[in-house]
């Protein structure tokens, strides 16, 4: 005979599920701690890589002091270095999301380099459909275009890794390498524009289709755009059910099988979702820069989204501050080689010793701050 339960004892099956305000269960911790320790980890992160970055500029027979404030000068000290910085954060706003969003539900996505890729061609192949259709709708459609063709990229992923049990990891690595094959194709050859003689492109979308600049600003409108993806994104991760879904699939996929939520579903959406804004930031590069794509598309922007995506610990409004950062980094690359002849590179070491310092940091995960007893 089956052992009953006490008179008064709420069984499991009875016990309420937690409500979408109530997110400490997930981790067994109050969740203001865990925001608060999410953004020590990433400033001791960041310092540390900065103090190994020192040592090697003084190796080297640099001042590290004086580079920095070279950095700084680079990044955010006149009105032309800030603009460049908004420049160059613009995309990775976007492409950051592409391992953001499916971190929600457990999965590391590094295919944002081929998302980009194929949300450029998608757009130029739209564009050029689309060439007699008025100039709003042609660039709206355009841009479109771009984000399905990254969501649908990733989402391939997605659904390998849901349905064939593929590594996300290994499947997008790969897929980053046959967008780029094809890109070389198609700009090789099926869609190369021949009367550019100087490299091989695409052909150019109407430069009706073409997004300028931000009134008073040399910044692009994508920078507005990549800013209210973020905002959104937040919303929706943050304060809905589907975002709450995510975060119990991450956090235990058991539980979330136990609860019944449509974990297919979700992983599908994430990984679009992800890919759609790098795809849009693939976009953004043809209508508001080139016009047409080329190499200059494979830039390293879905590669350095990871670094921000890790370093703002799968939140999308942090993701604008750390944008910002890496973003001045690279715009100062140019000042630092012509004032201490350090090469272009340097930059990238210095973003390089921040991945890895966040990776390092992630050892103290839950056992930096006090939790309150039982948790």
């Amino acid at each position: 005979m089956e052992d009953q339960p006490a008179s008064g004892t709420v069984t499991a099956s009875e016990q309420p599920l937690p409500s979408c305000n109530d997110r400490t269960w997930l981790s067994g911790a109050a969740f203001p701690i865990d925001g608060l320790e999410s953004v020590l980890l990433s400033l001791i992160a960041v310092s540390a890589a900065a103090l190994l970055f020192g040592a090697f500029l003084a190796l080297n027979g640099h001042d590290p002091l004086a580079v920095y404030r070279t950095l700084y000068l680079g990044a955010f000290g006149t009105r032309f270095s800030l603009e460049t910085t908004l420049t160059q954060a613009a995309p990775l706003l976007l492409t950051a999301l592409c391992t953001l969003i499916p971190a929600r539900v457990g999965l590391l996505i590094i295919g944002g380099e081929g998302a980009v890729v194929l949300g450029g061609i998608g757009a130029v192949l739209a564009g050029v459909a689309l060439g007699s259709a008025p100039g709003v709708v042609g660039t709206v459609l355009t841009i479109a275009a771009g984000a399905l063709a990254g969501g649908l990229w990733i989402g391939a992923a997605g659904a390998l890794k849901h349905f064939r049990g593929v590594n996300e990891t290994i499947s997008t690595l790969l897929l980053n390498y046959i967008a780029i094959a094809l890109l070389n194709h198609l700009v090789s050859g099926p869609i190369r524009d021949f009367s550019q003689t100087l490299k091989a492109q695409s052909w150019s979308i109407p430069k009706s289709f073409m997004i300028g600049n931000i009134p008073g600003w040399s910044v692009h409108w994508g920078l507005l755009i990549g800013l209210i993806v973020c905002l959104a994104l937040h919303l929706l991760l943050r304060h809905t059910t589907v975002g709450f879904g995510m975060d119990v699939l991450g956090g235990n996929r058991r539980a979330a099988q136990m609860i019944g939520l449509p974990i297919g579903r979700l992983i599908l959406l994430a990984c679009f979702l992800g890919g759609a804004a790098a795809g849009l930031a693939g976009a953004i590069e043809i209508v508001a820069v080139h016009g047409a794509a080329s190499e200059s598309l494979v830039v390293g922007l879905g590669y350095t989204g990871i670094l921000v995506a890790f370093l703002a610990r799968q939140n999308a409004l942090v993701v604008i501050l750390v944008a910002l950062l890496l973003g001045g980094i690279s715009a100062s690359g140019g000042l630092l080689q012509r004032r201490f002849d350090t090469p272009h590179a340097a930059t990238t070491v210095l973003q390089g010793l921040i991945f890895l310092c966040v990776l390092a940091s992630n050892a103290f995960a839950g056992r930096l701050l006090p939790r309150p007893r039982g948790a």
